[in-house]
Parts: structure tokens; C-alpha cells; sequence
């Protein structure tokens, strides 16, 4: 086995549970580190098979004292999620193999196929990669499976909201206290919970972006159940951070357009956009770095504070 670099070589116990789940006749024959997540260690695996082909998988590790403890309940979630995928004309891995407790491997892991494509965090071509995404969730949304998942839970509290320095400080104590009253009703549905464009893959044609299609999306960790707002809002934010408040304000629409249904009354809409837009006042570094190992070197901290601001005063005058 040969290694991209040191970091991606798989650990000994690890590296022995992964072989026990492949094909007779095949091994690993290179590992390269694959960037961009945030709470576990992920890397691609290139397998060689007995007729001398390869295919490729992925191997997601946690290894952070802090996220190992809650590894258990995601691992768990993310393989119920892909098993029910399966067969269900959602593009996402399949699953090979999961260890929640690290029973096997040194850490918590979980082995799956990899889907081609790549993620793309561009301005360019955005105008027609916001359609697809939006279909994509409704596709998602349609989902009704056997037993339903467990109820999405909220952590940001109006309490924990940390305001961005000059921000507009009227806007803000607005929206924290549209979060302080209770979570309007709402028909559930069969969420992601993490849908944005850091965790679906693209096909991008070398001739345009006019040709672009999604082929898969990844990271099932936190499949919930709850309301389509949620997971609208949380992509919505996404896009606003990455490519300018208009965005976020842009897809919600585009959600509809594509056969979404949203809450009918604009106070209820109001209470799930802008409580995601809090939710990441409190991770707003966390949520840069990514963006930037992937090229927006430009999106720094400081910078997606001040678009944050803007989105939050955007929702404000646009639904409050």
C-alpha cells in the first residue's frame, strides 16, 4: 500500500477491520486525505481488485475528543440513513461497514462507497446549480420511510447567540426575540439536516456550468424528522455565507418552485430562517475554514460575519 501523504495512512486496527469488509482478492493501494469536514477524519480509499481495476471508497473516522462523544448516535444515524437510501433514486454511498463505538478500530469509523463528483463552492454558475439543489431536497423531503427518524433537535437558544461585532444591533435583538417565542407547527418531513453545497456533489460539464447535475449527496449524520423550513433555511444561510445574502433569500423560492411546500404564514417561515442564521453566529469560524481549504480564500471569518449581519437584516425586513 502506498500512501498520498503521511497523514492519510489508515491506522493498524482500522486498516484490518477495512479489509475484512472487502471483496476476496482485493487490498488498499493508496489513501489520500479528503478535506473539507469538520468533525471527523476522512479519507479515500483506492482499492485494487483481483482483475487489476480499482474502485474507490471512503473511510469517515472521529477522532476529536469532543466529537468521539457524541460519534455513537451519528454513526448509527448515518447508516440507518444510507440504508434506507438505497433504492430510492437519492444519490448518496453505500454502506460497507460501521464500528459507532470503535469496537474494531481505534476510533469510531464508517466505510462506504464514494459517489463521483465533486463539491463546488464557486460564484460561477450558482444562477443554475440553485434549481438543482432545490429539487434535490424536495426529492429528499419526499421520502417517507417505514420508521421515521427521531425528531430534529434545536440547540441555539436566544440566550446563546453570539452577535457579530458592529453588527445591527436593532436587527439582531429583533431576531432573537422572534427565536424566544415557541416553534410554530409544522407537517414533518424526512430531513437531511446538514443539505448545503459543501455536502453535495457535482458533474460539471468542461464546456459549462449550463451542464451541471448533482450526483450526489453525502453526509447523513444528522438525519432527523421535522419541518421543511429547517432544512431550507439551513441551505439558505449556507448560500447567503458563501455567496451573498441575495442567495439565501433566493432559494427558499426556488424550493417552491421546484414543488416544495413551505409554512404558508410568513411569521412561521421568519421563525425557521432566522433561527438557523443564529444557529451559526456561534460557529462561524468552524463553518469558514472549510470554504477556505477549498479555495474561497477569501471567505475569512471577519468577512462571513458581516454577510451573516446583512442576511439577519435582510429576513428581518423582508418577513418580520
Amino acid at each position: 500500500m502506498t500512501d498520498h501523504d503521511e497523514a492519510a495512512a489508515v491506522r493498524p486496527l482500522t486498516l484490518a477491520w477495512v479489509g475484512r469488509h472487502l471483496e476476496v482478492g482485493e487490498q488498499i493501494v493508496r489513501t489520500e486525505v479528503l478535506h473539507g469536514g469538520i468533525t471527523a477524519e476522512m479519507r479515500k480509499l483506492t482499492i485494487g481488485t483481483r482483475g487489476g481495476s480499482t474502485r474507490d471508497l471512503v473511510l469517515r473516522s472521529f477522532v476529536d475528543p469532543f466529537y468521539v462523544g457524541h460519534a455513537e448516535d451519528w454513526l448509527n444515524r448515518e447508516a440507518e440513513a444510507l440504508s434506507l437510501l438505497m433504492g430510492t433514486g437519492v444519490p448518496a454511498p453505500v454502506l460497507l461497514a460501521v464500528d459507532p463505538t470503535a469496537a474494531h478500530c481505534e476510533y469510531p469509523s464508517l466505510l462506504m462507497t464514494q459517489v463521483a463528483g465533486r463539491t463546488v463552492l464557486d460564484d460561477e454558475g450558482l444562477e443554475t446549480r440553485i434549481p438543482l439543489l432545490a429539487r434535490q431536497l424536495v426529492a429528499i423531503h419526499a421520502l417517507r420511510p417505514a420508521e421515521r427518524p427521531r425528531k430534529y433537535v434545536a440547540l441555539t437558544t436566544a440566550d446563546t447567540v453570539v452577535t457579530p461585532k458592529g453588527a445591527d444591533a436593532a436587527a439582531w435583538a429583533a431576531a432573537i426575540a422572534v427565536i424566544r417565542r415557541p416553534a410554530p407547527p409544522y407537517e414533518g418531513r424526512f430531513l437531511h439536516r446538514d443539505f448545503q453545497p459543501g455536502n453535495v456533489l457535482f458533474d460539471v460539464s468542461p464546456l459549462g456550468p449550463a451542464g451541471a447535475r448533482i450526483t450526489g449527496v453525502v453526509d447523513w449524520a444528522g438525519t432527523c424528522w421535522g419541518p421543511a423550513d429547517l432544512d431550507v433555511a439551513h441551505c439558505s444561510t449556507n448560500l447567503a455565507l458563501l455567496h451573498g445574502p441575495a442567495w439565501g433569500l433566493r432559494f427558499a423560492q426556488a424550493y417552491e418552485e421546484a414543488g416544495g411546500e413551505l409554512a404558508a404564514a410568513a411569521s412561521e417561515r421568519l421563525y425557521w430562517q432566522v433561527r438557523d442564521a443564529l444557529a451559526c453566529s456561534e460557529e462561524v469560524q468552524v463553518v469558514a475554514r472549510p470554504w477556505r481549504e477549498a479555495g474561497r480564500a477569501e471567505l475569512t471569518t471577519r468577512a462571513v460575519e458581516k454577510r451573516l449581519d446583512v442576511y439577519v437584516t435582510a429576513l428581518m425586513e423582508a418577513l418580520g
